[in-house]
């Protein structure tokens, strides 16, 4: 498919209302026409089995959903990690809305196969001060490295990021309750260390995050208010 058909077919479930709510939602993304993300998933994934290269390489990325279905082939096409990986580093410094962040770092599912490649990648991210490539390493670091070879770097990653911008914070606070999910005594460990390097907004975030998921114990919630460790 080239670009052209790829417009007409998103054209074909372009929803108003839908592009209405989502601007409301998301105020940094590019123009929208309200395609939803299943549909979106659905093209993409039909696009990575084609000539998915010719259409990242080609891609003018100028509406929001030209944007979401680059990051889903770069997350469906199956290729040698090193290429993807390329794809991925071109693609990273671009993104400066949540959705194509989260889209991106959800997707990836290589990543699993190829931890040790993958997180180098995000290493090189790990000092930015710019907002979307700072939650593009807390999602992408929730989502395909909650390991147990990783947990110990992931939580040393999360404490270490830049986050004083509103996106990545809530990037950081997502991934920290994830953490508390999964692995609640090495998380319930960091929220009460004296070297936890969290701002007070993103620590009472991530708490709040902890007590809405049906995954996490609220006791142990509890038991970091209890040690005193809410920031304030």
């Amino acid at each position: 498919m080239d670009i052209q058909e790829i417009r007409a077919e998103l054209a074909a479930h372009a929803d108003p209302k839908n592009a209405e709510f989502f601007k409301k939602l998301n105020p940094t993304a590019k123009p929208c026409i309200g395609v939803r993300i299943p549909i979106m998933r659905k093209l993409a994934q039909r696009i990575a089995k084609e000539d998915y290269r010719g259409f990242l390489d080609h891609n003018p990325m100028d509406t929001y959903e030209l944007e979401s279905l680059h990051a889903f082939v770069i997350g469906y096409a199956k290729d040698d990690i090193r290429v993807l990986l390329s794809y991925l580093d071109t693609f990273i410094p671009t993104i400066h809305d949540w959705s194509v962040s989260d889209s991106l770092c959800q997707t990836f599912k290589i990543a699993r196969k190829y931890p040790d490649e993958t997180f180098d990648l995000l290493m090189k991210y790990r000092d930015s001060h710019r907002e979307f490539e700072v939650r593009v390493v807390a999602v992408m670091l929730m989502s395909q490295f909650l390991t147990d070879k990783y947990i110990d770097r992931v939580i040393e990653v999360i404490n270490s990021l830049y986050i004083e911008d509103f996106y990545a914070k809530m990037g950081v606070a997502w991934a920290v309750a994830t953490i508390m999910a999964k692995y609640p005594d090495k998380c319930l460990a960091y929220m009460l260390s004296p070297d936890n390097k969290l701002d007070e907004w993103t620590y009472n975030k991530a708490l709040q995050k902890m007590k809405e998921s049906y995954r996490v114990d609220n006791a142990m919630v509890e038991k970091i208010k209890g040690a005193g460790r809410t920031k304030r």
